[in-house]
């Protein structure tokens, strides 16, 4: 046999096996990880956790030092401006006013007699000034004793709830020493401590969202309160959220988590589209598309990008929601590759 042909024939079939196997390994789809395209009303959101804050914390205590005799108010007690809140033993209070009352009726007495003798210009006029000094500060002190007695009753400032009671019946009260406070809570403010690259994204009528574990309730938050330092060690402003609380359903040391919507272009009835960034690929020229798949089989698609939020990425053109687009892989991908 010729050698000639039969190395052309060896030859042809290598070709025909090569083409074979590369034919075989071009059919054989790619695997990827792929995800169905939503829309989001919350791609802009911003997540904190907050807790429930009174609106107002009054602390109440006695001007003067005493023994309590008794505390007439229980944590979780609504109360009314004027109420009796506790009572602190008046005893020497009232030994005191006894005693300046006696000082004040002697102080008159001497007032009468030496009046008479200065009308009659028997006396001096300084001797006259000193018994009218003596009479004021007869005066002054019988008004501090008539004081210190009614101190002895401590009745609420303000109307509210009662939060924390620090004093109990025969403890000793001390001036400044708080006895309870007073919550204000018609209206509560939600703390959340909002890192510095994201606090000028918030502004005093950002909307945000409200979920209560404690009671089930997801409300809509009012004004905002953003405060102007940054905590020294977690870089961090202190953010309040007023939030109305008419039914007194949240307390103070609530637990909340707070969705605060900080990108105002996002701020509409709009719902936005994102995917995760992976899924994005970039021409040469610098243009973004996506890999959508119909049917396994793999079809580019160009995008327009938004803002990116955390591993996810805003799509303002290209896609509607509802296409499923490859996720992971596909960089082998082409028009028309087949994928699994």
């Amino acid at each position: 046999m010729n050698k000639g042909f039969v190395y052309l024939a060896a030859l042809s079939m290598m070709m025909v096996g090569c083409s074979s196997d590369k034919e075989q390994k071009e059919k054989s789809p790619e695997s990827v990880e792929t995800e169905i395209v939503k829309t989001s009303e919350s791609f802009g959101n911003k997540k904190f956790v907050g807790e429930v804050e009174a609106n107002e914390a009054t602390s109440v205590s006695f001007t003067g030092m005493g023994t309590l005799l008794k505390v007439y108010v229980e944590e979780g007690q609504s109360v009314s401006k004027g109420q009796l809140i506790a009572q602190m033993d008046a005893a020497q209070c009232r030994n005191t006013l006894a005693n300046c009352e006696a000082t004040m009726r002697q102080a008159d007495d001497a007032y009468k007699r030496m009046k008479v003798l200065h009308d009659s210009n028997s006396i001096s006029d300084m001797k006259w000034v000193e018994v009218e000094s003596q009479v004021s500060q007869a005066k002054a002190q019988l008004n501090m004793a008539k004081k210190a007695v009614e101190d002895c009753n401590l009745y609420a400032p303000v109307s509210g709830i009662i939060g924390k009671k620090m004093l109990s019946s025969g403890e000793t009260a001390m001036p400044s020493v708080t006895v309870c406070t007073i919550l204000d809570i018609n209206t509560v403010k939600v703390k959340i401590s909002v890192p510095e690259k994201e606090i000028a994204l918030i502004d005093a009528d950002t909307k945000s969202t409200i979920s209560v574990g404690a009671t089930g309730e997801t409300l809509s938050g009012g004004k905002i309160e953003k405060g102007v330092e940054a905590d020294g060690i977690t870089r961090t402003y202190t953010v309040r959220i007023n939030v109305d609380n008419k039914e007194h359903s949240l307390l103070p040391g609530m637990v909340t988590d707070v969705t605060m919507l900080t990108d105002k272009a996002l701020a509409t009835d709009k719902p936005a589209i994102s995917v995760p960034i992976t899924a994005v690929k970039s021409h040469s020229n610098g243009g973004k598309y996506v890999w959508r798949v119909d049917n396994n089989i793999a079809h580019r698609v160009e995008v327009s990008l938004g803002k990116a939020n955390g591993n996810r990425i805003e799509i303002t053109k290209g896609l509607k929601g509802g296409e499923q687009i490859v996720t992971t892989g596909g960089w082998k991908l082409s028009e028309g590759s087949r994928v699994k």
